[in-house]
């Protein structure tokens, strides 16, 4: 059993919910399903180990400073497959 992220809501009205996760390494979200679109930013480069609802599993580097977008639905869980602590501020549109 993985230990898991800190997630830290900085706004919640009735555009947007943003929230700040850090992950110590080995650290993971949990499996969830997005319900809203949402844009992550990396703070930290991000060295993830995603795993998918299948089983399937993929590494991903995300660096500091860069940003990706994706459609509600996804679904998946999220660790730190790095060595250093690694955050993300994702923001969900309402």
């Amino acid at each position: 059993m993985r230990a898991p992220c800190t997630a830290t809501q900085l706004v919640d009205d009735d555009r947007v919910r943003v929230t700040r996760f850090d992950f110590a390494p080995g650290a993971e979200t949990g499996r969830h399903r997005h319900s809203m679109d949402y844009v992550i930013t990396a703070v930290t480069d991000c060295h993830m180990l995603l795993e998918d609802p299948d089983g399937g599993t993929r590494q991903v580097l995300v660096p500091a400073g860069t940003a990706y977008r994706r459609a509600e639905g996804v679904e998946h869980n999220v660790i730190n497959a790095g060595d250093q602590v690694m955050s993300f501020v994702e923001v969900e549109l309402k």
